[in-house]
């Protein structure tokens, strides 16, 4: 494998596929192999493309793996029930199929940023810090979109039903800049959602992580308890108008986790990192270059 950096303004290195224990990961890769990684997880539902704005902003000096979660994107799902547990278990593993074992930086937004604490909880000598986007685990609110699409028959019937106009309204609530919700966005989330382990994959997450009420307390208290005797230093930031996890949830975050950094971004949605691309690579920098 050679190594591929991306500069600002340059076309992003193409997608490829790597096989963790037998499933196929789709993964995107950019900067330098010897520059220390820097692992990338996206949302529920989503896929790697929602980093995609970080590659040439992070690239000069980190090794960018960004990777579409097992069952979601175009990643093939793992054996069995997904868990976030097996997520977890399948993002460390991807780095071992590319040939990384140095500790990681790994960051996510959602979804991923929970996949992102687990990891860190099950593996810590293969975690370098945490980097957490609007991330799940740390309150039970959640949009009352993804709190119906838990429940098992109606949200296996509105996946179903996913269209232009549904994809639409969904990227519609990530954004509060919606100049960003373009016609490339909607098509690959209807791409996605129409993909056989979608539809599966999401529902047998959504219902481990959450019911109608919002997120189970259980997983979370959990989590949390493992984490907060976890010394992986930790940046906690968020998007002030988050419609799908509440700001407000920063303030846990702040309580639960040792040698945490927090930040707000104001008029900002769901994904900072793409919202406020340079501010979160430049936030995200200085981070990670801390004595």
């Amino acid at each position: 494998m050679t190594a591929t950096a991306v500069e600002a303004g340059s076309a992003l290195a193409p997608t490829r596929f790597v096989d963790v224990g037998g499933t196929r990961i789709r993964v995107r890769e950019s900067g330098d192999l010897a520059h220390p990684p820097a692992l990338l997880l996206h949302g529920i539902g989503r896929s790697l493309e929602d980093w995609d704005a970080q590659h040439p902003l992070l690239s000069d000096a980190y090794r960018v793996i960004a990777a579409d979660l097992a069952g979601f994107g175009y990643s093939d799902r793992v054996p069995g029930t997904a868990t976030l547990q097996a997520l977890a278990d399948t993002a460390l593993g991807t780095l071992d199929a590319l040939g990384e074992t140095r500790p990681a930086h790994v960051m996510g937004n959602s979804l991923g940023g929970a996949v992102a604490l687990l990891a860190s909880v099950r593996a810590p000598a293969r975690v370098a810090s945490l980097v957490l986007a609007d991330p799940a685990g740390f309150g039970t609110e959640v949009s009352p979109a993804l709190r119906v699409l838990g429940v098992p028959l109606l949200g296996r019937w509105l996946l179903g039903r996913l269209d232009a106009r549904a994809a639409r309204n969904a990227e519609r609530s990530l954004f509060v800049d919606h100049s960003l919700v373009t016609d490339e966005r909607v098509q690959r989330s209807v791409d996605i959602g129409r993909r056989p382990e979608f539809a599966q994959t999401f529902l047998e997450v959504a219902t481990e992580l959450g019911t109608v009420r919002g997120l189970r307390p259980g997983w979370r208290r959990a989590l949390l308890a493992e984490a907060s005797g976890n010394p992986a230093p930790t940046l906690v930031v968020w998007g002030e108008r988050d419609l799908i996890l509440p700001a407000g949830q920063l303030r846990t975050a702040a309580r639960a986790l040792p040698h945490v950094r927090t930040h707000v971004f104001g008029r900002t949605g769901h994904m900072p990192q793409i919202e406020q691309a340079e501010g979160f690579a430049a936030l995200t920098r200085e981070w990670l270059s801390r004595p």
